[in-house]
């Protein structure tokens, strides 16, 4: 996870869906096929269905279903939103995190993923929450979720200069062949201060997969009321042209359009984990497969171009 000791696997295990799309039994089912497949990184939030999320997880680790040790969870935990985004009083977060760990039914979480900036809050206040927070044991690292570039550089001034406890690892932050503003200045800064990217929606919020080239599958997110935005927000016509290279490009490997944008995202300069949310245990063994998968230069090179930044 850039440059910490902080070791991850290359594609990650998100759980949104998890409560909502995927039942209990489905998420565990999940949980077993990740682990099976050597991968270590999950990534929850309390907003995740309202903290069902972490129930479900919670349960699962209580149960022994998988061994807790061998996950790096990636918790988002905060205050509700306000008029300014998640205001990182150390009051506020420390209660957020002990509910996480609540829900979680664990001692720690391995990556405490917290709000980058309110200005309603003096950021070292945020800092000193972190350090209350590794001091105590409940907190191995720390990173930031969508921070701009310069909050992150800010961010890493600011605790370079409290000690190593505070410094953050890694910025969350939506990136894909269909969303690539993270490279304009959230990618440079975070590779300058030494900090991993977890990339979420890495297939583009499943435009990528091509299963809406012909429409809406009625058994696909799209169709669904609770992530029809979400999906809808990616479908357009620049998306369009990208998806069909996707799809040149799957036919002529040999292989699947998810495989081929999943791999496009996961070895991308600066990025640490690619984040996939899946269905059902089919769908997530799917894109653990790209594990085995590595895009070409030319195609690489051609993907480039047809999804490079206006």
């Amino acid at each position: 996870m850039g440059g910490s000791g902080l070791q991850v696997s290359r594609i990650g295990l998100g759980t949104m869906t998890w409560g909502e799309d995927t039942d209990a039994d489905g998420a565990g089912e999940q949980l077993i096929a990740f682990v099976e497949a050597g991968g270590t990184l999950v990534e929850t939030a309390d907003v995740y269905g309202d903290g069902t999320a972490q129930d479900i997880l919670g349960a699962h680790l209580a149960d022994g279903l998988v061994d807790r040790d061998d996950l790096v969870i990636a918790g988002r935990g905060g205050p509700p939103p306000g008029a300014l985004g998640e205001a990182p009083a150390r009051g506020a977060l420390l209660q957020a995190l002990d509910a996480t760990l609540g829900r979680l039914r664990t001692d720690r979480l391995d990556l405490w993923q917290l709000p980058a900036w309110d200005s309603s809050v003096p950021l070292e206040e945020t800092l000193s929450a972190v350090q209350v927070a590794v001091l105590a044991g409940k907190v191995r690292y720390a990173g930031l979720v969508a921070p701009a570039g310069w909050q992150l550089a800010t961010v890493a001034e600011r605790a370079r200069g409290l000690g190593n406890v505070v410094m953050p690892v890694s910025a969350q932050a939506e990136y894909s062949l269909l969303h690539r503003g993270a490279e304009a200045e959230l990618l440079p800064a975070a590779r300058h201060h030494g900090l991993g990217l977890l990339a979420w929606a890495p297939l583009g919020r499943g435009v990528l997969t091509g299963k809406y080239t012909d429409g809406t599958p009625a058994d696909s997110r799209a169709a669904s009321p609770l992530f029809a935005g979400y999906v809808e927000a990616r479908r357009n016509e620049r998306s369009a042209r990208i998806v069909q290279s996707v799809l040149t490009a799957a036919d002529g490997l040999g292989t699947s359009p998810l495989t081929v944008a999943l791999a496009w995202v996961r070895d991308r300069p600066g990025v640490a984990s690619a984040v996939v949310g899946a269905r059902d245990a089919a769908q997530l063994t799917a894109s653990l497969a790209t594990e085995a998968v590595s895009l070409p230069p030319e195609i690489r090179s051609a993907l480039d171009d047809v999804s490079a930044p206006v």
